[in-house]
């Protein structure tokens, strides 16, 4: 489950009581956060966030990121003197981390390009100048010199905690067990783990913490990358993508994944543990819909964002169906499937039910040549869209 988003708005005061904080780290930082002017942006979860922003510049929005904020840590995102009005803030977490991408925004849709660096003026329609679309949170500002913004999870966190919590995070998502239990994670083991992980990542001796939270979050994206469904759209259509497995006894189908031509998204980030998953996939086209050739099983699905429990009786629920075709791990632990212009029928056709013999078989959908590594040149996309 996502934590809840949740955003902290203090004008210039606050923004001196932000470096007074910072001062009291206890963890071994180098240096303190320091003041500054402009809007500061600051990272009060256990999460490496990159965060884009928007500000008004005459009659345009102009929207840049990424800028990647540590646990703890606070950066200038725009600079002074500011402009008085609305201005606009988005971040999610780094694909390092576990669980799936988590977001924190609202209501206001602006463009951005998930893959790279970027700074843009806001565009009218976000797929056809080549960007995606994102909710970012609306943020007053009212003064020129100094404001400050900052990112929090649903159990608030100092500044130095959510630096604690990070590293622990970190040292999970790369694979090292700290012992975490009902009263947390023991100490001892995150030392052990820390000076593990030192010893392996042959960090120098006077290496900074910076650094430590650096070269873990490179180690844990790399663990990351090896893991889970990962869906690539090789089309020359924008794809809506949904995958259903197996969950205990029971069954649960995803989605939705808006992918561009060229983007990916990895639909679980988990060890594939499952001989067999489901796959769903339907091209927009200005003919109609193009779905999946290959024969499918039923799944519930729902025309918003969903997760369901269960396969049957879905009408019965108030949920759709859709035919989700089968995909085998071959005892792998992550999968890339890439989906082709030549994989689904023509617009309107409908798609086929697996019956008899055809049932549980596999779809002829080509895989990559590195399973369960995500191209560094693809868009990595968010959550579900809505």
């Amino acid at each position: 489950m996502a934590p809840a988003r949740s955003f902290i708005k203090l004008g210039a005061l606050a923004a001196a009581a932000c470096a007074a904080i910072a001062a009291l780290f206890v963890l071994g930082r180098a240096e303190a956060q320091q003041q500054q002017n402009g809007w500061q942006v600051c990272n009060e979860t256990g999460y490496v966030l990159e965060a884009a922003t928007g500000r008004p510049d005459g009659r345009a929005i102009v929207v840049q990121g990424w800028t990647r904020l540590r646990p703890g840590e606070c950066k200038t995102a725009v600079g002074a003197p500011l402009a008085r009005g609305t201005h606009y803030l988005y971040a999610r977490t780094s694909s390092a981390h576990r669980g799936g991408r988590r977001q924190w925004g609202g209501d206001a849709r602006l463009c951005v390009d998930p893959q790279q660096q970027f700074s843009i003026e806001n565009p009218p329609n976000c797929s056809v100048s080549g960007y995606e679309e994102r909710r970012f949170r609306r943020v007053q500002i009212n003064k020129r010199d100094t404001w400050r913004t900052s990112f929090s999870e649903a159990t608030p966190y100092t500044m130095a905690r959510a630096r604690a919590m990070g590293l622990q995070r970190l040292l999970t998502d790369a694979g090292y067990d700290i012992g975490e239990g009902r009263r947390g994670a023991d100490p001892r083991r995150i030392a052990q783990a820390i000076a593990q992980f030192r010893a392996s990542a042959r960090l120098a001796a006077n290496a900074s913490e910076d650094q430590l939270i650096d070269a873990l979050e490179t180690a844990a994206r790399r663990r990351a990358e090896q893991v889970g469904l990962t869906l690539c759209n090789r089309t020359s259509g924008r794809l809506w993508t949904a995958v259903a497995r197996r969950r205990g006894e029971g069954w649960e189908s995803r989605g939705w994944w808006q992918l561009n031509p060229g983007g990916c998204v990895r639909t679980i980030d988990e060890t594939l543990m499952q001989e067999r998953y489901y796959v769903y996939a339907s091209m927009d086209t200005n003919q109609g819909a193009r779905v999946l050739a290959a024969p499918g099983e039923t799944f519930c699905t729902s025309p918003s964002r969903f997760a369901i429990l269960g396969r049957e009786n879905c009408e019965a629920r108030h949920y759709g169906t859709a035919l989700f075709t089968s995909i085998s791990t071959r005892e792998r632990a992550g999968l890339v499937v890439d989906f082709q212009d030549r994989d689904f029928l023509p617009p309107g056709e409908a798609a086929r039910a697996a019956q008899g013999a055809t049932a549980g078989r596999d779809a002829p959908l080509r895989e990559s040549g590195r399973p369960g590594f995500a191209p560094p040149a693809a868009s990595q996309q968010d959550r579900p869209s809505q």
